[in-house]
């Protein structure tokens, strides 16, 4: 039954990914998710308000991430599949706006029973990045796998998956309002390359205002 309704919100993923990838690579980047009407506005669709932990044991919430851009994925460090791929084209990102004060990275553990915040500090250290700059998030599972589709991710507990969770590679950008603005496959490395000039318009349009 799990299963079904994860395969109903993956189709559903990929139809507002594909309308989105429909839009003009000119001006604003489009907005993922439905309006909602609040006092006769429409306001888009923002990630619900989080609190998680990271590599150091310090809890970051929604509120600290409000003055960056940022990337997300979801993994575990264990992940005998896609997530060593996908942290080869996180790392693309992370080396072109390492030095953008405006722009964070961050990856959530979909295993945080293993991937402690000692591990997750490791990991970093592994792939020699700044933690400043590139934020490593623990917490309690099923908080992270419910989060994990408040981004538009597929991941769920499968004992049949690699690992024992079956999780897509997609990575995705949020704006300073918490709106998903655009996506890409992490396995792909073209993909990525289509989401390096997506967050550079996105960039751009604070520069504009």
């Amino acid at each position: 039954m799990k299963s079904n309704i994860y395969t109903i919100i993956i189709v559903c993923v990929i139809t507002i990914i594909t309308s989105c990838k429909q839009d003009e690579k000119v001006g604003p980047l489009p907005y993922y998710g439905e309006k909602t009407v609040v006092n006769g506005d429409s306001i888009h669709y923002q990630i619900p308000e989080f609190k998680f932990f990271d590599q150091d044991s310090n809890a970051v919430t929604s509120k600290d991430m409000d003055k960056y851009i940022y990337v997300t994925d979801f993994f575990f460090t264990t992940c005998p599949s896609i997530c060593p791929v996908v942290k080869k084209q996180m790392l693309r990102i992370y080396d072109k706006y390492k030095d953008n004060p405006k722009f964070k990275l961050v990856s959530h553990t979909l295993d945080p029973k293993r991937d402690t915040a000692e591990k997750l500090k490791k990991y970093a250290e592994k792939l020699n990045v700044s933690t400043d700059k590139w934020i490593f998030l623990t917490g309690d599972k099923d908080s992270l796998i419910d989060m994990s589709a408040n981004y538009f991710i597929s991941a769920y507990e499968d004992e049949d998956a690699p690992g024992g969770i079956d999780h897509s590679g997609l990575v995705v950008l949020v704006d300073t309002n918490r709106n998903v603005r655009a996506s890409a496959q992490g396995t792909d490395p073209d993909d990525i390359t289509e989401l390096l000039s997506d967050i550079d318009r996105l960039l751009k349009e604070y520069e504009t205002q």
